[in-house]
């Protein structure tokens, strides 16, 4: 994946410039031509143009270090893509963006298919209730042909990624960094991954190191490609909140898993859900919102509807979530005796309703949503 740009080492020399983005990249192109004519001009020339001195000074300073004609040729030489705003594969949200990034780093392949995604987002330490539910719902939307985009950080990034690749979907991860400097290092095996089954990308050109101040920079592109943003887990001063503003910003849905009162982790969310974000308790809440129930039908189905066949299952099956149950405590909440809720717990085991999660623990399957087959 290779920009059609003819001046594309230009492009990648600029983004080796501290304060080149946007706005001054498009100030270059109008006033010089081309990148190539605003690499060679002068220091007075660039003040002409209107740019600031201080960054008159940053673009003065880095030429001397570069030749751009080398630095295209080592990311090549990586395998990694190089698209900027200008070429028809950039993607179509992002570009829609007020603080696009003029470049993109690719490991893989972006799609047109990608314009249906959703990005995943929540704290680098999520609860069993968090890791279950970004896994339930990443799962379910990458099978109805949701791209699931994620920034590749511990916790809920990691496991949305690993559900949406289980499933068979297409993922996107989002780099903080260059894409020769993985982060975090324990990641590397799932970019790798990721990159064969979608793609990795990022504004940063090679050998940027994963510095604090280009997290919320990473996280206006995550937003920014996607239809809406789906905020798992996240606790008050979460670095997810940047990502909810850029989401915000941009215009974009904002969605939120519900979670314990109690729960820190489930604070933002909660809080959230109060001011009136769009609250998410299965992946069709989402796939109508963004009116993408039409594509999900061409798509692998999702998982059925619970619908039980005895008394007994329709009780047990209410009196299941997300959070391991004793067999006795079950028995004792739905007042069915021991014998039979063992009975019936396998057979809902064998139909795939509900799983065992070790002594005698157990939980409602993933994509299993309820409807009462009582009534």
């Amino acid at each position: 994946m290779t920009s059609l740009v003819p001046d594309l080492p230009y492009w990648i020399a600029f983004t080796r410039v501290p304060s080149v983005g946007r706005v001054r990249v498009g100030m270059l192109e109008e006033r010089f031509g081309s990148l190539e004519a605003a690499w060679g001009a002068s220091a007075g020339e660039l003040r002409a143009a209107g740019l600031d001195p201080h960054v008159v000074s940053a673009i003065t300073e880095v030429r001397p270090q570069i030749d751009p004609d080398e630095e295209l040729e080592r990311v090549q030489a990586a395998g990694i893509g190089v698209l900027t705003w200008h070429d028809p594969a950039y993607p179509r949200l992002l570009r829609e963006i007020d603080d696009l990034p003029p470049v993109l780093y690719v490991q893989g392949e972006l799609t047109d298919d990608d314009q249906r995604s959703v990005t995943v987002v929540g704290t680098r330490k999520p609860t069993s209730y968090g890791k279950e539910v970004a896994a339930h719902l990443a799962g379910d939307l990458a099978r109805a042909g949701v791209t699931i985009v994620s920034g590749l950080a511990r916790g809920i990034d990691g496991v949305a990624h690993r559900a949406a690749l289980e499933a068979g979907g297409r993922t996107i991860g989002v780099l903080g960094s260059g894409l020769d400097v993985p982060y975090p290092p324990e990641h590397v095996g799932l970019m790798r991954q990721i990159a064969e089954q979608g793609a990795v990308i990022s504004e940063y050109p090679l050998g940027t190191k994963p510095e604090a101040r280009h997290f919320p920079r990473r996280n206006r592109v995550l937003s920014g490609l996607s239809l809406g943003t789906l905020v798992v887990e996240a606790p008050e001063q979460s670095g997810t909140l940047s990502t909810i503003r850029s989401a915000l910003e941009q215009n974009r849905e904002v969605f939120c898993v519900p979670g314990s009162i109690y729960s820190p982790q489930s604070a933002v969310t909660n809080r959230l859900i109060q001011e009136g974000a769009k609250l998410v308790m299965a992946a069709e809440d989402i796939l109508e919102e963004l009116n993408l129930s039409a594509v999900a039908s061409h798509q692998t189905p999702l998982p059925g509807l619970f619908e039980a066949e005895t008394g007994d299952e329709a009780a047990l099956y209410e009196a299941l979530n997300s959070e391991p149950q004793h067999i006795d405590d079950l028995s004792r909440r739905t007042e069915i005796p021991v014998t039979r809720v063992t009975g019936t717990l396998a057979v809902m085991e064998l139909k795939g309703q509900i799983r065992q999660v070790g002594r005698m623990n157990y939980v409602r399957a993933r994509g299993s949503t309820t409807r009462d087959a009582r009534a």
